[in-house]
């Protein structure tokens, strides 16, 4: 499916970049998350790693530290690499990408600096029927090495990695043509909590999410499209530093303890039943978040048996 005039300031031209590809520059690994405080003994501190060129922006917490008597701070991310795939089916281990899409997101400006999509060359995709691609499509000439190149230095100009469902697009760098990414993600859909007057559930889709915030949906299943929705919810969340400092808070993996009669209030805060962990109520939160739950939960041992 084309997508026409729906271009964002900032668009590269691919047949224009000649740049050599040695000239991408390599990742920095990652700077370790830490928690200053156990979740029993009251509010933590979270500092989330960036690398040394990055300039972030200090956001103050809304909340006092009640061990400590001051307020907490957390790194915000000066931009973002808003990312979506395209696949040709879930499983990457036997399926592969056949489409990237990214927008270089400035957080201060809300702006888009840059964006790009691309098709790489797959011999089939089971998944058409879901993103109208065909294979065949694939495999015509267009400069989809020049794209990946590109696309390195998008990511080497980014401090995080955002995408919607970001367990599902991780997964697939490293893997066929897309090159190994070590810088922070943070998923919209897991991760960032929206405002309760939007009444979305606790994880919307991007289509969900465009709607809430007057964003018109004029397609789905595009990498590019998505990313555009994404960027332009971004744009209109004038809490977007706080919601990016949360949503990059530590986290780990909670029970909710709740009996037959109460699985309503986990369902509703977005705990799911039997994934991962068979015959429990659980979902990955931050300390804070757990805090805040009117029910109590268990933080939980990430060894223990998975479902299947």
């Amino acid at each position: 499916m084309r997508m026409e005039n729906q271009s964002v300031p900032g668009q590269l031209d691919l047949l224009a970049f000649t740049a050599d590809s040695s000239s991408a520059q390599s990742l920095p690994d990652p700077q370790p998350e830490t928690v200053s405080a156990p979740l029993a003994e009251g509010q933590p501190e979270a500092t989330v790693g960036r690398d040394q060129d990055s300039t972030p922006e200090t956001l103050p917490a809304t909340e006092h530290d009640p061990a400590q008597g001051q307020s907490q701070t957390t790194t915000v991310p000066g931009t973002l690499l808003i990312l979506d795939t395209e696949t040709t089916g879930l499983n990457p281990d036997s399926d592969h990408c056949l489409e990237v899409g990214a927008i270089l997101f400035d957080v201060s400006s809300r702006q888009v600096l840059a964006q790009l999509s691309f098709l790489l060359p797959v011999q089939a995709n089971a998944a058409e029927p879901i993103n109208r691609i065909p294979a065949s499509v694939t495999s015509v000439a267009q400069p989809w090495a020049a794209a990946l190149q590109y696309f390195q230095t998008l990511v080497d100009a980014a401090d995080v990695l955002v995408a919607h469902n970001a367990a599902f697009d991780r997964q697939w760098f490293g893997r066929g043509h897309l090159p190994p990414v070590s810088k922070p993600w943070l998923c919209s859909m897991e991760e960032m909590r929206w405002p309760a007057d939007r009444q979305l559930r606790p994880r919307p889709s991007v289509r969900d999410l465009a709607l809430a915030y007057d964003i018109p949906v004029w397609a789905a299943h595009r990498a590019l499209t998505d990313c555009i929705y994404l960027a332009d919810v971004f744009r209109r969340c004038d809490d977007l530093e706080q919601r990016l400092a949360h949503g990059l808070e530590p986290r780990s993996l909670f029970k909710a303890q709740v009996s037959y009669d109460e699985r309503h209030l986990a369902r509703d805060a977005g705990f799911r039943w039997n994934d991962p962990v068979a015959g429990a109520w659980t979902r990955r939160l931050s300390a804070r978040e757990a805090e805040a739950l009117s029910f109590a939960v268990q933080k939980l041992d990430t060894s223990l048996t998975m479902a299947s």
